[in-house]
């Protein structure tokens, strides 16, 4: 396998989006991916699964995306044997990754104070809405909860009086991409120290992470920030704008560009040369923007972009999913791959988005059936003969 992270062992226990975004992408490189399940299976292959627009043969959308590349067995970790048996793997692995409630991996048992007895090496990730000590560890969280948290929403939209939520869920998958960093981080430190750690991944840090400068900006100011929509604080124009059969950003940043821009769109009263400077454009910026949105509406998204790209000027059509999917860059990229249900039909879904020059190999097999790969694991991972392994079944330790 000419992946990068094959060698690899992780055992998975995540469910819903941020924890199995973190395997999947682990996995998409080579981590030989584990997906440990109660006997029942992991909630999410229940989302969409009767969708008859968004499953395969009971499958939905969600769990075929987010499992590929997986194997998967079934163990009752809250019985006896079924506990050891995970101590078992956890022996023969070097990750371990969940996004339990704070408190549940200690209470199972399978926390890294646990685990580090078993292993010295693991390193175990958990992905919690807040944290796993603090005051707030133990408020209950989906993604919204935590983009609402996070201060981010408050300036999404237009106004301050309607709040909106990103269209993508980055609480969720802002937690996973984290956690992926948080696990390779611990692992190039093993290498070093020669024992793991625990990696604690809070949906509410990421949020806070990423206002960034933005959070800079309200420590010097003391002024909380206000939606702009799709405008910008600084830069004039720097926003959305409607054409004949859609729309269109662009954003212009240095002066030249505007340069650029007016000899695209012919509008006299832009020549005034209070306009030639950022400080004139953003004193106008109603103005300007209005106007452009009279010019651009005049004609289709297509013929601008052709007209902007020929000046360089930084645009883009507002895609629809069609669209960006079809998108020839996105389509050289690879980020457009098969994913396929264990019975053979097939979707498309996004590819990984990881690049490497020399590890380069990009293969998606597919979700696996609930219990799919218990036999195999059981005999090839823990030396378990099939005998062994159908009395565990009987004894509903393992499914």
């Amino acid at each position: 396998m000419n992946k990068p992270l094959a060698g690899i062992r992780v055992l998975d226990l995540t469910h819903m989006l941020s924890g199995p975004f973190c395997t999947m992408t682990l996995a998409d490189l080579g981590a030989d991916m584990i997906k440990v399940e109660p006997l029942a299976g992991e909630g999410t292959r229940k989302l969409l699964a009767t969708d008859p627009k968004n499953s395969i043969d009971g499958m939905g959308a969600y769990f075929i995306t987010l499992n590929r590349n997986k194997r998967t067995m079934s163990i009752d970790l809250k019985s006896e044997r079924g506990l050891e048996l995970f101590y078992e793997l956890v022996k023969e692995s070097d990750v371990v990754i969940n996004n339990f409630a704070a408190g549940v991996p200690s209470k199972l048992k399978i926390d890294y104070d646990h685990l580090a007895k078993v292993n010295p090496r693991i390193i175990t990730c958990s992905i919690t809405g807040f944290g796993e000590q603090g005051p707030g560890a133990k408020r209950p969280a989906f993604d919204q909860v935590a983009q609402a948290y996070g201060g981010g929403m408050s300036i999404t939209g237009s106004n301050a009086n309607d709040p909106m939520r990103a269209g993508i869920p980055i609480g969720d998958l802002g937690g996973g991409m984290f956690g992926i960093m948080g696990v390779m981080a611990a692992i190039i430190e093993r290498n070093v120290s020669g024992v793991g750690q625990h990696v604690d991944i809070s949906m509410l840090d990421v949020q806070v992470s990423l206002l960034n400068y933005m959070a800079t900006m309200y420590f010097m100011s003391g002024e909380d920030p206000h939606p702009i929509g799709n405008a910008h604080f600084v830069h004039v124009p720097y926003n959305s704008y409607p054409t004949a059969d859609g729309h269109l950003v662009i954003a212009i940043i240095t002066d030249n560009f505007w340069q650029n821009l007016k000899e695209v769109v012919n509008c006299p009263a832009f020549d005034d040369a209070k306009y030639d400077v950022q400080p004139g454009r953003l004193a106008d910026k109603d103005f300007i923007d209005g106007t452009l949105t009279a010019i651009f509406s005049q004609d289709t998204t297509a013929n601008w972009l052709e007209k902007l790209n020929a000046k360089r000027i930084p645009v883009a059509p507002v895609n629809k999913f069609s669209q960006a999917l079809a998108d020839e860059q996105v389509q050289y990229r690879n980020m457009v791959v098969e994913c396929e249900h264990p019975n053979g039909k097939k979707t498309k879904a996004p590819g990984c988005p990881i690049k490497l020059s020399r590890n380069n190999e990009e293969s998606f097999t597919p979700a696996p059936l609930l219990g799919q790969h218990t036999d195999e694991l059981m005999c090839d991972v823990l030396g378990y003969q099939l005998a062994d392994v159908a009395n565990l079944k009987e004894q509903g330790v393992i499914g």
